[in-house]
């Protein structure tokens, strides 16, 4: 007999993230992994004592790690991407029931920082990544079209990922969706 998948939504009664991210996942891997509360300290000069919670450092640093991972130039793509993955909803330390920060929460907490704070602890979060082996401290740049080219191989070109988190932040900060509604008023 043939099988009809019927779909019907309902509330979970009993569902942990932590069940569905396989063991060899890498966000799982760097949950455990990553010890990230230094960045308590290195930026409690930035908020105030009163008035409502601001996003938690090393959530914000979390997404920023997620986006230089999954290539995503954007707050807002950071966002959307995260909002369809479990493991990095595991990853960031949220609940599958819980709203995730808006994007423009990414861009005013990189902008409080400033550029220059906010690239030096992303460097030492990635070299944190390299110092456990997660990241080899080199990736490749490959278009992503799947053409054949008649291009050699030394054309790939690599860079250190230390370097390349200036061009990163470079990126968020040309995508910044709040900078470029100011500069067009």
């Amino acid at each position: 007999m043939q099988g009809k998948k019927q779909h019907t939504e309902k509330l979970f009664t009993s569902f942990k993230i932590s069940d569905r991210v396989p063991r060899q996942n890498l966000y799982r891997i760097l949950k455990e992994k990553l010890d990230l509360k230094f960045l308590y300290p290195a930026t409690t000069t930035y908020y105030g004592k009163e008035g409502q919670a601001s996003i938690d450092p090393v959530v914000f640093f979390k997404l920023i790690l997620v986006g230089y991972l999954e290539n995503l130039n954007s707050d807002r793509k950071i966002i959307d991407h995260a909002q369809m993955r479990l493991d990095i909803i595991y990853f960031i330390g949220y609940d599958i029931d819980e709203e995730l920060p808006w994007h423009s929460t990414l861009s005013r907490t990189r902008q409080l920082y400033g550029q220059e704070i906010f690239l030096q602890l992303f460097k030492q979060v990635l070299k944190l990544c390299i110092d456990k082996g997660m990241v080899s401290g080199r990736r490749q740049a490959v278009d992503s079209a799947y053409i054949k080219a008649n291009a050699s191989l030394d054309s790939l070109v690599e860079k250190e990922v230390m370097d390349d988190a200036q061009t990163y932040s470079d990126e968020l900060m040309a995508n910044d969706e709040d900078a470029l509604k100011k500069k067009d008023h």
